[in-house]
């Protein structure tokens, strides 16, 4: 199988010569296990690898952590780590008292599980890091930086990419960014797809919930992947599956914990008074929504009733990769009135706000730009704005409102 390098690598390196424990999230199947062997192995220091999937280990590291440690001595890679919370303790006692930069590599793919223990005994000795499924920037094998809308650094990311049409842009959106798909190891993405829900997801569901209805599950997911980019709905999402909104919340959160989905808050602040409260719901990987509301091929999928909020949901987490894989978190929101006057992106950075929408057309309209007034009575001063789109090039309708292409981001 072809090594894809990833973008977070250089973050990771770097941090690891600050932090003595760094803990690379996010969902399984994304590449995190793969990245760490290769760079310890480039690293030469004769570093260890111990899984927790191996229940022999789990169940030292759980029963008995201080041994665990003796056995497995830093510099260590440690895979899994959620399944042995009892080992943060242990570690922070060894980071305390060695202080030595790179001892722990650990991965995890539970989020919110592992930041719970995490808080309680690493607070301020472990580095946290996520990855998400390929980025089109490392899938084009670009240089990854934060988005943002500064002409020149958008002119030097645009140089490094080239130019798609929206088809194209389809197609990729319908991939996915799974490592297995983009890396040519397996090329049916259906059959891919259908093996991750069934393999991973819903078993980590089983052993976060205890016992589910796989059946209701898969209609649950169905149904919140045919609202991703939308304003969310406990109600909807739990009458579509036949399960009461008590338990769609408590499954979203699972998804949430999985690093299957985000939320996009909407953005507030004493000087906007009429704001919707609710979160949009957005998916990490596009090619698992296509596959889940079971598009048969991204022309149809462009064509569709979802080609508007697919989109959106491909540019959002887009822009959240471009900061995660810098080490950085992304302030990003979405603004909505009671006059339902709607902008998709609030980006927050260094005292700015910057207004973007996000539209499926080549040749957008100036008049998209006219919502971006609503946030000047925001007490952060108004940035520069865009309409991110399918357009060929980077261009402008005037000095403070940007066209920025989507294969651009």
């Amino acid at each position: 199988m072809n090594y894809l390098p990833r973008a977070i690598e250089q973050t990771f390196l770097r941090l690891s010569q600050q932090f003595p424990a760094l803990l690379l999230t996010g969902p399984r199947q994304v590449g995190k296990t793969t990245m760490l062997q290769k760079l310890a192995a480039e690293e030469n220091a004769g570093r260890e690898y111990v899984t927790l999937d191996d229940l022999t280990e789990r169940q030292m590291a759980k029963n008995d952590p201080k041994l665990f440690l003796q056995i497995h001595k830093p510099p260590v890679f440690i895979d899994e780590v959620q399944y042995a919370p009892e080992l943060f303790t242990y570690i922070k006692i060894h980071v305390d008292a060695n202080h030595r930069a790179g001892d722990f590599w650990l991965t995890g793919s539970q989020v919110f599980k592992l930041m719970t223990g995490i808080q309680e005994s690493l607070a301020g000795r472990v580095c946290l890091l996520h990855m998400a499924p390929l980025s089109q920037a490392e899938i084009a094998g670009a240089a990854t930086t934060p988005f943002v809308l500064d002409l020149e650094q958008l002119s030097q990311r645009i140089r490094q990419r080239h130019s798609i049409d929206t088809p194209a842009l389809y197609a990729r959106i319908f991939k996915g960014g799974m490592p297995a798909l983009i890396s040519g190891q397996y090329r049916d993405d259906r059959a891919v797809y259908s093996s991750y829900i069934g393999t991973y997801i819903d078993r980590d569901v089983k052993e976060i919930s205890g016992a589910i209805d796989s059946l209701k599950f898969m209609d649950f997911i169905t149904a919140a992947a045919a609202l991703c980019g939308q304003m969310l709905n406990y109600r909807t999402i739990a009458d579509a599956a036949g399960i009461n909104q008590v338990t769609a919340k408590n499954w979203l959160g699972i998804l949430e914990r999985l690093g299957i989905v985000f939320y996009l808050h909407p953005y507030s602040n004493n000087m906007l008074k009429r704001m919707v409260t609710k979160p949009k719901l957005y998916f990490y990987d596009c090619g698992l929504v296509a596959y889940l509301t079971k598009w048969s091929d991204s022309q149809t999928l462009m064509n569709g009733a979802m080609s508007g909020a697919i989109l959106e949901n491909f540019v959002v987490s887009e822009i959240i990769k471009s900061y995660q894989n810098c080490g950085r978190e992304a302030f990003i929101y979405y603004y909505r009135d009671k006059d339902t006057k709607e902008i998709d992106i609030l980006l927050e950075d260094s005292g700015k706000l910057y207004p973007m929408e996000i539209k499926k057309t080549t040749t957008p309209q100036r008049k998209l730009t006219r919502v971006f007034e609503v946030i000047d009575k925001a007490p952060l001063q108004r940035g520069t704005g865009a309409v991110l789109c399918t357009t060929d090039r980077l261009s402008a309708f005037d000095s403070q409102n940007l066209i920025v292409p989507i294969w651009g981001i």
